[in-house]
């Protein structure tokens, strides 16, 4: 098996490393070839470290007409290698632009380094938008074939900046600047794709570019970036030995950018990173989380448990801009969250169900939000909520949990925007549930109702309804348990089933009764 393996790509996001260095190469170019035969403008947005430079950089030497490279793979029979285009890429993916001066001089000096490798000499020196436009009429006349314009990160210098909205404004109007020249430039371009994590609308920053089409959830599109089951076993199968395969499924997979019928996808950094190190890790995660989301969060109040099962519609998932950032638009355009579900009840109304792609990104998440939810020392709590879960011990985890509310600190109640206690109590329950890894489902239906929460750890179950009650303790929420036959659906797996209701005083801003059954 080692004889078959190859060298692993991770960040290598240049097309021609990957095809010349033996390394590991998932084929694309099914989804290239449908590409740039169907249209000439088109958006993707897609979170970071998906495979967007790699996808970008692949069209370029495709464009540029390196047969080569592409010996072996799906497009190389179809192609016209004959027909060679001019390539300008530009890319915002390195470095952090604070200024509208630093962003200028960052883009004038792509410009300069694209007519350097297009062998354009003539250059009079103008404003931005004409300096671009200058650049695409001198490729197109130089070559006598229409230019290809790649463009990465095209939103990076906003996101950046997005808590300081006067500045990420005056970036945005710096895009607009260069984007703009686009519409324009029609008559000398042959194709333009342009690629980031948000989808900022065509009013803010593309001024009129109608005609850009967006890819973001089309089907036909949905796995150019990351990788499917399929390539994981087949690509990657000699680096599966000795890993779980199901547990690899259960933490990386679960990407998707359309219905449930759509194939779901890998994370690539995750997946490489699991192979090289040999061990299950939050590796796209604590790679770049913007501390903005996390603020974001915090300052919204966001009730945890709903992050799994997140009702929307299309007008608040695509909504992203400086100045209106719907918190579903931005979870599901930065991969905190994924499509889960679409419904259309009637002809062109569709309703999303988000909800977390993976166990990575649950248990990371809620582990960066307990804080903000007043816990504190969250890897102590988690340790000790471990141990009595491997101990089965229930009079242990009473104790424990007593104990974490407890210790939420006073200030939390008077700042924080949860206006109800039961939303900041199930919330701290979930994420710290959530946080230490386990198998965690939210509202768990069964055909009485939905229970609040199941946890499944160790050939246990755990069944746990919330309820807030005043002052004394009052029964209902293990009484509803039981009532329900909430535990009906699980009585087939043979597993023991703990019933644990929860009553919070909203008075005592505790817990004031634990109720246990449990059923063999």
């Amino acid at each position: 098996m080692d004889a078959q393996r190859r060298k692993l790509p991770i960040g290598i996001q240049t097309f021609s490393d990957i095809r010349e260095g033996n390394y590991y190469y998932v084929d694309k170019t099914p989804h290239v070839e449908r590409l740039v035969n169907q249209n000439k403008y088109y958006f993707l947005s897609r979170p970071r470290r998906f495979g967007k430079s790699l996808l970008l950089d692949t069209l370029r030497c495709l464009f540029e007409g390196r047969q080569a490279l592409f010996e072996g793979l799906y497009i190389h029979d179809k192609w016209d290698w004959q027909q060679r285009y001019p390539v300008i890429r530009i890319s915002f993916a390195d470095g952090v632009m604070q200024s509208r001066e630093g962003l200028d001089e960052r883009i004038r000096e792509q410009l300069r380094v694209q007519r350097e490798q297009l062998g354009i000499t003539q250059h009079h020196k103008t404003d931005i938008p004409g300096e671009f436009s200058a650049l695409i009429r001198a490729a197109h006349q130089q070559s006598g074939q229409r230019v290809v314009v790649l463009i990465d990160e095209y939103d990076k210098p906003i996101l950046d900046n997005i808590l300081v909205p006067e500045r990420a404004r005056e970036l945005r109007e710096g895009l607009k600047n260069l984007y703009s020249v686009l519409k324009d430039a029609d008559p000398h371009l042959h194709f333009v794709l342009l690629t980031g994590v948000s989808k900022f609308s065509k009013v803010s920053l593309f001024s009129g570019l109608n005609n850009l089409n967006d890819i973001t959830l089309d089907a036909p599109f949905s796995t150019l970036c990351g990788y499917t089951d399929a390539d994981i076993d087949t690509v990657f199968a000699p680096e599966l030995p000795g890993l779980d395969r199901e547990a690899i499924r259960q933490w990386y997979n679960g990407y998707r950018w359309g219905g449930s019928e759509i194939t779901s996808v890998y994370n690539p950094f995750d997946v490489l990173l699991l192979f090289q190190k040999r061990a299950f890790g939050p590796y796209w995660f604590e790679s770049a989380t913007p501390t903005f989301l996390v603020d974001i969060l915090k300052q919204r109040g966001v009730f945890t448990p709903s992050l799994d099962h997140w009702e929307t519609e299309y007008e608040l998932l695509s909504q992203f801009d400086v100045d209106q950032i719907s918190t579903e638009g931005l979870l599901f355009q930065t991969g905190y969250l994924t499509i889960q579900q679409i419904e259309e009840p009637l002809r062109g109304y569709r309703q999303y169900t988000l909800g977390f792609p993976n166990r990575e990104v649950e248990t990371s998440l809620n582990h960066a939000l307990l804080p903000s939810l007043g816990v504190e020392n969250a890897p102590r709590e988690r340790r000790t909520l471990f141990r009595h879960l491997s101990q089965h011990d229930l009079a242990g985890l009473e104790t424990h949990l007593k104990a974490l509310y407890a210790g939420l600190p006073h200030d939390w109640y008077r700042n924080n925007p949860i206006a109800k206690y039961e939303g900041h109590y199930a919330s701290v329950f979930y994420s710290h549930f959530a946080a230490l890894g386990l198998d965690v489902t939210v509202e768990d239906a069964s055909h009485h109702g939905k229970v609040d929460m199941c946890v499944d750890f160790g050939g246990q179950l755990y069944l746990f309804e919330f309820k807030v009650v005043e002052q004394l303790p009052e029964g209902t929420a293990l009484a509803q348990i039981k009532h329900k036959g909430y535990a009906d659906k699980h009585r087939a797996s043979g597993k023991p089933i703990h019933l644990i209701g929860v009553e919070f005083s909203s008075a005592q801003r505790q817990i004031v009764a634990f109720e246990v059954e449990t059923l063999a």
